[in-house]
């Protein structure tokens, strides 16, 4: 992304002095692809955060209403289960990571459950 080298170090500054991550993941379509291929910022954030010692962490998979059809629960479970094979490889505790589904531009699970999202 546009920028992004220029706060890896703000990144590694908070982390290192962190107890716990959350991590928002983008749903739409080539956004999370991008994100979590080998290169992606998804892969570095989590291996940073466990390198800087960050053990608790919250998956948030994000833009949920983009997806196609809207709040696409095969989606969500595709991501999730990228993510969550990740995150056992670099050695959090899968078990406990929560992933939450949202749509931050809409406040879809944001601030409460809502009742047409899984």
């Amino acid at each position: 992304a546009p920028g992004h080298r220029d706060f890896i170090k703000n990144m590694i500054t908070g982390t290192s002095q962190a107890d716990a991550a959350v991590l928002i993941v983008a749903a739409g379509t080539g956004e999370f692809e991008a994100g979590i291929s080998s290169n992606g910022q998804t892969r570095e954030h989590l291996l940073l955060a466990f390198t800087l010692g960050v053990r608790e962490v919250i998956i948030a998979i994000n833009k949920m209403d983009t997806t196609s059809p809207p709040y696409n629960e095969a989606r969500y479970n595709e991501i999730k289960k990228e993510v969550g094979a990740y995150l056992k490889k670099v050695g959090f505790q899968v078990p406990r990571v929560p992933f939450i589904p949202i749509s931050a531009f809409k406040g879809v699970n944001m601030d409460s459950l809502t009742t047409y999202m899984f």
